[in-house]
């Protein structure tokens, strides 16, 4: 028996108001595709700096997958742990517009995934392309669960720049020889601060500076004349790094998966969890050597960090490679250099790119902080509190 005409116009009305009422949404659901992807949760030996540890991965790799998109596709990740920790995955800079709850913070937006079970995450890239990632989102299982997630422009819609001759996506990570999970655990139960890392690491090796790593180094191949974009992330937890490939230039155009009005240098400074992409033109003549890319970090604090050199290595694919350049870093503490690099970064605001921010507000508010180190400000309300 069919349903009766006043049931079928409810349906309709209910339909066209979800549009009106998430044109976002509904938009973003009809202008991509669906892409579908499986991460199994497992543990996984990994050996660096001749420490062998079983690690928690996704699909027995370290780094993880990478999730490939474009502008307008709805995401289909089915997650499924087969380790005894508990686990949840966060897409790290996706605005997650209408589907926060598939954000990924444990005890936040969900319950973390136990053994056994499973999880499917699904939500619709509205509005964003770029460079970004995905982690763990819970204790310290982030450093080794990680991965890139790439949204490409929709289709025919280009760059603000000349497409590359080639795309790399080089992931800053760390390495410790202990359990991650071990050693933030006893920071909790000490209450100071946590044992650094090992090393720093390149797509998730931590290069020939350290010892017993010459075998673990990860190798940029390019060829010579070519314009290559260099998707940079920082995945280590929380280390600001300086970042420098040695005799070369290049060009910042994108940040945290926005354009900005591109400029050139020869340091990078990339936060923990930001992303950037750099246009690297390759010497017109291969030269006969290979060049050191390091990342070093920054710190001015008064606790503990790793004060160690990851690197990786360029290499023409023509060149002999008889001598090894290396970069020149800043001091560990060079404030002056981090600031002059953050004055440079600008939004690319062009009629493609617009950044529309409202000019004028509709209510406006007043926020007091303070700390219980200090006195209440005597005028405050919370001093009558």
């Amino acid at each position: 028996m069919g349903a009766s005409p006043e049931i079928l116009l409810t349906i309709l009305l209910f339909a066209m108001s979800c549009v009106w009422a998430f044109p976002e949404v509904a938009i973003a659901k009809h202008a991509g595709i669906t892409r579908h992807y499986k991460f199994n949760i497992k543990l996984k030996n990994v050996t660096r700096l001749c420490h062998t540890k079983s690690m928690v991965t996704v699909n027995g790799r370290f780094p993880g997958p990478r999730i490939v998109a474009r502008e307008g596709d709805r995401v289909v990740v089915k997650v499924v742990s087969h380790v005894p920790n508990n686990i949840s995955i966060h897409w790290h800079g996706i605005r997650q517009l209408q589907s926060g709850w598939a954000d990924g913070p444990s005890y936040i937006t969900q319950c973390p995934i136990q053994t056994n079970q499973t999880y499917v995450y699904n939500f619709t890239i509205t509005g964003q392309r770029g460079t970004l990632f995905w982690h763990a989102h819970i204790s310290w299982l982030r450093a080794s669960v990680y991965g890139s997630l790439i949204v490409f422009p929709k289709h025919n819609v280009s760059y603000p720049f000349a497409k590359p001759h080639k795309e790399v996506t080089i992931m800053l990570g760390e390495w410790f020889n202990a359990d991650s999970e071990a050693v933030i655990r006893q920071a909790l139960q000490t209450g100071g601060g946590p044992n650094v890392s090992d090393a720093y690491t390149f797509n998730g090796f931590p290069g020939p500076l350290y010892n017993c790593s010459a075998n673990n180094t990860y190798k940029l191949k390019v060829m010579p004349g070519k314009t290559y974009l260099l998707r940079l992330i920082n995945a280590a937890l929380n280390d600001e790094l300086f970042f420098s490939i040695a005799n070369h230039t290049f060009t910042v155009v994108e940040v945290d998966a926005t354009y900005v009005k591109p400029f050139e240098t020869s340091l990078l400074v990339i936060t923990p969890g930001q992303t950037t992409n750099i246009l690297l033109k390759t010497k017109p003549i291969a030269p006969n050597a290979s060049f050191y890319m390091l990342a070093r970090p920054y710190f001015t604090g008064q606790g503990t960090f790793d004060n160690t050199t990851g690197a990786g290595i360029l290499e023409y694919e023509t060149s002999s490679n008889s001598t090894t350049f290396t970069p020149t870093l800043p001091p560990i503490n060079a404030t002056n250099v981090v600031a002059n690099f953050t004055r440079k970064l600008r939004s690319l605001a062009s009629s493609q790119f617009p950044v529309n921010v409202p000019q004028t507000a509709d209510k406006k508010f007043f926020l007091h902080s303070w700390s219980r180190k200090q006195p209440v400000p005597e005028k405050s309300d919370l001093s009558r509190a």
